[in-house]
């Protein structure tokens, strides 16, 4: 019998970033946790998940039947300011004793892609966010954290074997550095493709999910809430997500939001929890978003995997997500005005929810269909190696 192969997955614990060191198990972004619930469930692969944290945290030797947990303690020196040194270091020191067959970088925005280049192991990454886009877009002031990331980023995606993209938009942006791209998308979180609750006549409200920053424009949709209200529409917008009131951005966003309130067509729900926001999902009639850049755009997958309705920007990987979904409707960046009509007319329509929308969504983003992708291309890069095209 075939040995498994085995896999080393280098991704941030989020404990560590959330100061939730005292918590007993890892946290993981969404996608990295779908990913992983996915290679759960396939028994020919071992995978070994390796993390960096600034204070002790519990360490679970297994999180799953088949995977197994790693972490080092890396002090501040060795983190972005010092080009992640201390980072390398420890991850390297761990897969020396693994001894993996692949590393596989998680994302660009931290120490994982450029821990995984730097390894002395085949290795991959995958392209959670754009930073160099990023940068970009906010006009990244040398030395800062956006401007440091990008050029991190660059320096990795010269350096692996290939990129895993998650929509067209990422693999347009990073064809050009890597050697090899493959198109794969972002898996969902399992507990999004449990059976709805039966279809119930709700008060309409729509929903928008992310963190209040101008890439996201909740400015704008507040505004556009606004319009509709003042047309007579009965309805109301909801936003989930982290608020910071610290920045010009958050600040406005809190001032147009009192306005809203008092009007009653619009409230924030804070963060919310996995569980919390699928039952707020599945109270909502539509999700609206309209990022100016999105690398991916998990969420919209999110909700059209619970049959919501969708409205929203034909930018990044947004497109590929919804184009020939049912009750999808893009609208082109900026759009205002067309976004506003089609909301209109479905308001009016009763807010009609699509049927078959979950369906596509579990064809396409399932974690067994995207970890069983993984094992291809991993398979694929290691033959290449063995055959000197790596």
């Amino acid at each position: 019998m075939e040995r498994p192969l085995k896999i080393a997955v280098v991704v941030p614990d989020n404990r560590d970033e959330f100061q939730r060191h005292a918590d007993p198990a890892p946290h993981f972004g969404t996608a990295p946790t779908a990913l992983l619930d996915g290679f759960a469930a396939l028994p020919e692969c071992e995978i070994h998940v390796v993390c960096c944290v600034q204070r002790p945290v519990a360490m679970p030797e297994k999180i799953g039947p088949n995977i197994f947990y790693h972490t080092e303690i890396v002090p501040k020196w060795g983190w972005l300011r010092g080009g992640y040194l201390g980072c390398i270091r420890s991850v390297r020191r761990q897969l020396r004793k693994i001894q993996p067959d692949i590393v596989h970088g998680q994302g660009t925005e931290r120490y994982c892609a450029i821990s995984a280049v730097r390894s002395g192991f085949p290795n991959v990454l995958t392209i959670h966010g754009n930073m160099r886009a990023i940068a970009a877009i906010y006009r990244a002031r040398p030395g800062s954290f956006y401007w440091l990331t990008a050029r991190l980023e660059t320096f990795a995606l010269r350096r692996t074997a290939g990129v895993f993209c998650n929509s067209a938009y990422t693999e347009a942006l990073v064809s050009p550095q890597a050697p090899k791209v493959w198109r794969v998308a972002n898996a969902l979180q399992l507990p999004f493709f449990a059976a709805p609750p039966a279809d119930t006549p709700r008060p309409p409200f729509l929903l928008n999910v992310g963190m209040m920053e101008p890439r996201k424009q909740q400015l704008q949709l507040l505004q556009l809430a606004g319009n509709l209200w003042r047309r007579g529409l009965k309805f109301e917008l909801h936003f989930a997500g982290k608020r910071e009131s610290r920045t010009e951005y958050g600040a406005a966003f809190e001032r147009e939001l009192v306005v809203a309130e008092k009007a009653g067509y619009a409230r924030h729900l804070g963060l919310l929890p996995a569980d919390q926001l699928i039952a707020t999902m599945d109270a909502a009639a539509a999700l609206i978003h309209a990022p100016t850049e999105e690398a991916f755009g998990l969420v919209v997958a999110e909700a059209l995997a619970r049959n919501l309705k969708f409205f929203g920007a034909a930018t990044g990987g947004v497109v590929d997500i919804a184009t020939g979904v049912e009750g999808a409707e893009l609208f082109a960046a900026q759009d205002w005005s067309g976004m506003e009509a089609a909301i209109a007319r479905w308001i009016a329509a009763g807010c009609p929810r699509p049927v078959t929308a979950a369906d596509t969504m579990r064809a396409r983003y399932h974690p067994l269909v995207i970890a069983r992708r993984h094992l291809e291309i991993y398979r694929e890069v290691l033959a290449a190696k063995r055959h000197g095209q790596g």
